[in-house]
């Protein structure tokens, strides 16, 4: 039997037992002596691991004061972020945002499952979300995570900056690289002779373009530059060039590319319809910063293709018997 003394003295034993699972000082564990990382943090223990986790006010939305309208007064609400009704963070740096009507932390899958992946669920438009929530109780607590499609955004309470910065991007709306040879596709250059290879550039197809993306409190401008283009010739060659190339001029005759250029060493003769496959890679440099000082860089290409047929000069055989002259035969 429990004597009232032994009770209290098992109560005090049990807080200090708690007491020492939140400031071990084991690998993974932060102090509650650190002063936290900001203001509306507190010190959450799940089971024995503990930290600063953000709780109270989630996002201010903030409506200003219309000028020259009297009696109107800028004014900030705040949302919550609720588990089965308790108070959790709303951003966790590893799973996302807390999307209250999935009841789960929120991120986009990057990059996004490939077509036909049973996570689209037959879809072929929208995106793949990762919903991770915490299961269990006490020591029986686990993470869980499923895969939803969602036809836009989901309703987290908070957007993190890289959604918002991929937002931006998908408002520049880039494109291929518009791609010009000399020898053009119609044409058929010779073994040996050079190939110019330029771009048109455009704010969309070269840039810089910037753009931005914003929900209430947060905003992300993002910076678009092509910083290279990877011209594959076809032959096996790959052609690195760090502008867009110059464009050729009848008045170079038969010099090289200054910036941009291949020279081909055998005839497209034995490939299929008799053209070496070209294509051009853009590479694109995207930097990105949000009012809360965040910032971030994005890798992303664009492809364009064309065709060139290259040949060999040939003598011409002459009749000198005055018939009509002939050239070798060619498959194409």
């Amino acid at each position: 039997m429990l004597t009232k003394a032994r009770l209290s003295w098992l109560v005090a034993a049990g807080s200090l037992f708690s007491v020492f699972l939140c400031t071990s000082n084991a690998t993974g564990y932060r102090s509650p002596d650190s002063p936290p990382p900001g203001p509306d943090y507190k010190w959450i223990c799940v089971g024995n691991f503990c930290q600063w986790k953000l709780i109270g006010k989630k996002t201010t939305t903030s409506t200003p004061t219309v000028p020259g309208t009297p009696g109107t007064h800028g004014k900030t609400t705040s949302v919550e972020c609720k588990s089965r009704g308790a108070l959790v963070p709303c951003v966790d740096p590893a799973l996302g945002a807390w999307s209250n009507s999935h009841q789960c932390y929120m991120k986009r899958e990057e990059p996004q499952p490939p077509p036909g992946d049973e996570r689209w669920q037959g879809h072929t438009d929208g995106s793949i979300w990762a919903c991770t929530r915490e299961q269990g109780y006490d020591q029986g607590k686990h993470i869980v995570t499923e895969w939803v499609w969602l036809p836009g955004k989901p309703d987290t309470v908070v957007i993190d900056p890289v959604t918002l910065a991929y937002d931006a991007v998908a408002e520049m709306q880039l494109a291929p690289p518009q791609i010009k040879t000399a020898p053009t596709a119609q044409q058929i250059g010779l073994v040996n002779m050079p190939v110019w290879m330029w771009v048109t550039k455009s704010e969309n197809t070269w840039g810089p373009i910037v753009r931005s993306a914003s929900v209430p409190g947060l905003s992300v401008t993002a910076t678009a530059q092509v910083t290279a283009i990877n011209w594959s010739m076809g032959d096996g060659t790959t052609v690195r060039c760090e502008g867009p190339g110059t464009p050729y001029s009848k008045a170079v005759g038969t010099k090289g590319s200054p910036t941009c250029g291949h020279r081909y060493a055998k005839t497209s003769q034995k490939l299929p319809n008799c053209k070496y496959p070209v294509s051009a890679v853009a590479q694109w440099d995207i930097t990105w910063k949000s009012t809360l000082g965040d910032t971030g860089q994005i890798g992303m290409t664009q492809r364009a293709a064309t065709q060139l047929r290259i040949g060999e000069a040939v003598p011409v055989l002459v009749d000198p018997h005055g018939g009509d002259a002939a050239a070798p035969g060619a498959a194409c």
